[in-house]
C-alpha cells in the first residue's frame, strides 16, 4: 500500500503480531466435521507495570492458539516450553445457554519458534516436491548468547 503525501510516495506496512509466551497445557490435536487437523493450545504471557502508587503490578494474559499446517508440531508443544508466535488474530462472540454474552480472542499461528536451552528451533510451512503435501521441517537456529 502507498500513501502520497509531502510530494514523496510512502510505503505502509502492515505488521504481523508476534507473540511470547509459556504453554500452559500439552497441545492438543483436534479433527474438524471437514476431517482437518488442528493443534490448539493455550499460551500465557506475564507482563507487568508500575502503577500510579509506584508499585509494581503482574498481569498474565492468556491466549487460545490454533495450528493448520502440521499436526506433528503437537509433539514438541509441552506444558512449560517458551514459543514465539508469528500469526493473526481473530475474535469470537457468542451467547452461552445462560444467556451471558461471552467472546474469545484466538492466535491462528503461521510460525513457531521453539525457545529453549541454547538453541532455538523454526518450525516454517514447507512442501514435498513427490506430493505436494505440506510437512513442517526444523530448521536449527544459531546458539544464542545466553
Amino acid at each position: 500500500m502507498l500513501f502520497y503525501g509531502l510530494n514523496k510516495f510512502v510505503s505502509a506496512k502492515v505488521d504481523t503480531p508476534n507473540i511470547i509466551g509459556r504453554l500452559t497445557k500439552d497441545a492438543e490435536v483436534h479433527r474438524t466435521a471437514q476431517d482437518k487437523q488442528v493443534v490448539n493450545f493455550s499460551l500465557a504471557i506475564n507482563d507487568s507495570y508500575k502503577n500510579k502508587q509506584g508499585e509494581r503490578v503482574e498481569q498474565t494474559s492468556y491466549f487460545d492458539c490454533s495450528y493448520w499446517i502440521s499436526p506433528n508440531v503437537a509433539k514438541i508443544l509441552t506444558k512449560g516450553a517458551l514459543v514465539e508466535l508469528t500469526g493473526r488474530v481473530s475474535a469470537r462472540a457468542w451467547t452461552a445457554s445462560s444467556g451471558e454474552l461471552k467472546s474469545r480472542l484466538t492466535f491462528h499461528t503461521s510460525t513457531i519458534k521453539l525457545h529453549g536451552g541454547s538453541k532455538k528451533i523454526e518450525f516454517t510451512q514447507g512442501f514435498t516436491e513427490q506430493d505436494n503435501t505440506k510437512i513442517i521441517t526444523p530448521e536449527p537456529a544459531e546458539d544464542l548468547p545466553f
